[in-house]
């Protein structure tokens, strides 16, 4: 008898048929959903923007030999017993009590929109924990009406001191076009800011303590769930996404905003002050100024819908009238007209859409099963976002002819095949 194994006879036909097939932003030649939350193997993971080009290779998520996503397994750990959740609050109260202040100053600062998740999280530090915050928020590119409405009843119902941001809309809006068109990632500006803005509000009111919000691990990220702080420095940081030294010993004038270097921008014409907003702060002064990162997420049980109702019962939050463009929810990302393609430049990229994303963070949570989430990304995934569309082109100044071939020039041709004159992914759900 020979010793020899067969061959997979369809791991052979997979690679004759995908061998010759580009694959773009090193993600997995092969595609594979997760067999708890369906969370496709090409979901990226968080990086560094200011290194971010059009070259740059995706980390992206990981699965067990099982099939199971890393997500889906950090999540267990919520509601499994793993953690002691009595004992994670008696942390937080401890560390609430080491920072609180009770002469009139902050001392802790929440970053956020007035979204469900920033309303809780604020909320909760002021009134159940006795904290003073400061809430800080980096500007949407454009606002929508329930978004407004939902950042003014956070500070006015919810009642908070706030400091609103409105970066430079003229080079606001250029970087927004340079991260379209480099990287199809019209949400980069924002991204960088939200970033950066929070930290240097900290130094500059002297602030000592930072929460953010649910812990990325919850998404995907390799980071420890008995980790409690935002980001390390150095050989310490779990991923350079989550680290405060985002120059990495760069050169300010080779970072990269919209997939070009600070340098090119400024030799085009754009002021330096102007770009100033959107740099990392050095690392060194955050560390001199004691600034501590945490995540509440790691003291309290972070559940989207939990959160949601929290933030309606105690900040007038107000879900939308109709369901958002692309999934099937109506209070997630509410704020920004720039969403819709923010989700949508995804799922063209890595073919990940708004609905996986939605609708996987639900079955880890218990809230659909499995079946229910495939039907859902069966049904919405990919939709064009209409709503906001003129807007949008406007804002990048394209028209939409030009938008569409510029997203077809964006698809991995691994993912991506044309049937009958018509995109389609190549691997769906269900489909072998």
């Amino acid at each position: 008898m020979s010793d020899l194994v067969a061959p997979n006879t369809d791991q052979v036909k997979f690679e004759i048929e995908n061998v010759q097939l580009e694959v773009k932003y090193g993600l997995p030649r092969e595609v594979k959903f997760c067999i708890q939350c369906n969370m496709s193997n090409q979901q990226p993971m968080s990086s560094n923007e200011y290194a971010h080009a059009a070259s740059s290779k995706k980390t992206t998520m990981e699965f067990s030999a099982e099939g199971v996503c890393h997500a889906c397994t950090f999540n267990a750990l919520k509601h499994d017993g793993e953690i002691d959740w009595e004992q994670r609050e008696a942390e937080l109260v401890e560390l609430c009590d080491q920072y609180r202040k009770n002469d009139g100053s902050y001392d802790c600062i929440v970053g956020g929109s007035g979204g469900k998740d920033s309303a809780m999280q604020s909320h909760l530090l002021k009134y159940r924990y006795g904290m003073n915050p400061l809430t800080v928020t980096w500007s949407p590119h454009l606002y929508t009406d329930i978004g407004w409405k939902n950042f003014q009843n956070w500070l006015h119902v919810g009642g908070f001191d706030n400091y609103l941001f409105t970066p430079n809309g003229k080079t606001h809006r250029l970087l927004t076009r340079e991260a379209t068109i480099n990287l199809l990632h019209p949400f980069q500006p924002f991204i960088l800011g939200q970033k950066t803005f929070v930290a240097k509000m900290a130094v500059k009111f002297g602030i000592p303590l930072i929460f953010y919000g649910e812990m990325p691990g919850e998404y995907g990220e390799k980071i420890s769930h008995k980790t409690s702080s935002y980001a390390k420095t150095g050989e310490e940081a779990e991923s350079e996404g989550f680290s405060l030294d985002y120059a990495a010993g760069r050169d300010e004038r080779d970072l990269l905003l919209g997939g070009v270097t600070v340098g090119d921008l400024i030799e085009r014409g754009v002021a330096p002050v102007d770009l100033q907003a959107y740099l990392p702060m050095s690392k060194d002064i955050l560390i001199n100024k004691g600034i501590d990162f945490k995540y509440l997420g790691y003291y309290k049980k972070w559940v989207p819908q939990e959160a949601f109702y929290y933030a309606v019962d105690n900040t007038g939050f107000e879900a939308n009238q109709q369901r958002t463009e692309g999934t099937y929810s109506k209070y997630n990302s509410l704020d920004d007209k720039v969403d819709g393609f923010f989700y949508y430049t995804r799922w063209i990229k890595f073919g990940v859409g708004r609905a996986m994303m939605d609708s996987a963070q639900e079955v880890r949570n218990g809230h659909i099963s499995t079946d229910e989430g495939a039907a859902l990304i069966k049904r919405f995934d990919g939709e064009y976002p209409t709503k906001y569309e003129d807007e949008f082109l406007s804002y990048i100044g394209m028209d939409k002819a030009g938008f569409l071939q510029l997203c077809d020039d964006f698809r991995s041709p691994h993912l991506w095949k044309i049937t009958d004159g018509r995109w389609e992914l190549r691997n769906t759900l269900g489909v072998e």
